[in-house]
């Protein structure tokens, strides 16, 4: 799939983001074909350089971008973005309500010589009590039930991905191609917002419902009443882990007589699968003392032959020697733009989707700080002469 062929190709987008959910939104856009023109602070978006959890954010979600750096706060620079803005199909934020209205970036501002423009804000909030608090993915998991349904009892535990940023950016993008076909049919733009909270509530919305549908109050995931008798980590020889699941009747017939279970098959307490649920207590201690001297590997063959559910249980770094990731080209090479490994070449995930059967790919590694500040200055029109005047004047870098 060429640059040209991609959906997006020919659209244009600035991008006045940093952290995850923002640039998520614009590298869904960029990974389908849009020109995104990422518009950093002098010295660069400063998630280029956090450490720790926070150390794969710039070089996982500011691929197929280039890169300006304006200063928002001196008058060229932010009449530059203004500019810049004018000449684009959409423009996406997530700065705290108000900031950009400080630099006439804001969708009234924009929109008024502008009409055809999309404007994509991504927010803690949608408009509400609520919209003027600082958010964070995991203050929102802690106030939006997926904290408390992730934790044990008593012990709230955020996930282990930027579940809301991600998914946040994913909701923005898909309101940002909604308001493109409707542009394609009204000629007008307008303004989509997407919200970490509401995200989050979006994604607790099954247990919400649970709680209505039933009457009682979901347990956290560790505690939970399993819907399924099989559906659980199994400790195993060596210590190794691996997750086994039986989720119907004919599925645990298959179980049983793949490890030998001749006993537990004829058991007519444990026929149906209800039946199985309410004797998981006797159940599930018989299963892992039987499975207990078996090694992961050979359990994982005996499943694979079966065709019945199963995981190892693997780690990040794991994944980069994944054999299915490997023989897919699920993992694309991106040459890192920051830190002291700047430069070396690494491998990166894909958009889990394809199109016409191929993977959106990766057409730019992430930029460096201002790498394509010239580049967008020329197709602004400016002369060598004026972008030496801004360089020099301290209004772009």
């Amino acid at each position: 799939m060429t640059a040209q062929t991609l959906p997006l190709a020919g659209l244009v987008v600035v991008e006045f983001t940093h952290m995850v959910m923002g640039p998520t939104c614009g590298m869904v856009l960029a990974d389908l074909g849009a020109d995104v023109i990422k518009v950093e602070p002098l010295g660069g978006d400063r998630t280029r350089t956090l450490l720790g959890a926070g150390a794969g954010f710039f070089p996982m979600f500011n691929r197929n971008k280039r890169s300006i750096t304006l200063d928002l706060h001196h008058p060229q620079g932010a009449a530059l973005a203004r500019e810049l803005c004018g000449t684009a199909d959409v423009v996406i934020e997530n700065f705290k309500p108000g900031t950009m209205a400080k630099y006439g970036l804001d969708h009234a501002a924009l929109a008024a010589t502008n009409p055809k423009l999309i404007y994509a804000s991504l927010k803690g909030f949608l408009p509400g009590p609520y919209e003027h608090r600082t958010a964070l993915d995991e203050v929102v998991q802690m106030m939006g039930g997926l904290a408390y349904m992730t934790g044990r009892p008593g012990d709230p535990l955020r996930a282990g991905s930027s579940v809301n940023d991600i998914m946040g950016g994913l909701f923005g993008a898909i309101g940002i191609l909604a308001a493109l076909v409707q542009r394609g049919i009204s000629g007008r733009g307008q303004e989509v917002t997407s919200a970490l909270f509401e995200n989050n509530v979006f994604l607790v919305g099954q247990h919400m419902l649970q709680f209505a549908v039933t009457g009682r109050k979901p347990a956290p995931m560790p505690a939970r009443e399993s819907p399924w008798a099989v559906y659980d980590v199994f400790t195993v020889a060596g210590g190794e882990q691996v997750f086994l699941a039986a989720v119907s009747d004919a599925q645990w017939q298959t179980f049983c007589d793949a490890f030998g279970l001749a006993d537990l098959k004829a058991d007519p307490h444990l026929a149906t699968n209800n039946q199985r649920v309410k004797a998981r207590d006797t159940m599930m201690p018989v299963l892992r003392e039987r499975l207990a001297t078996r090694r992961a590997d050979d359990i994982a063959a005996a499943m694979e032959a079966a065709g019945l559910p199963y995981a190892p249980i693997r780690r990040p770094e794991d994944l980069y020697d994944d054999p299915h990731l490997l023989a897919t080209g699920g993992l694309a090479p991106i040459t890192l733009p920051d830190g002291e490994r700047a430069g070396q070449t690494v491998g990166t995930t894909l958009l889990p989707f394809t199109m016409a059967g191929q993977r959106p790919g990766v057409r730019l590694s992430p930029p460096r700080v201002g790498e394509h500040t010239r580049q967008t200055l020329v197709a602004l029109g400016k002369t060598s002469a004026e972008i030496d005047a801004l360089l020099g004047g301290g209004a772009v870098a």
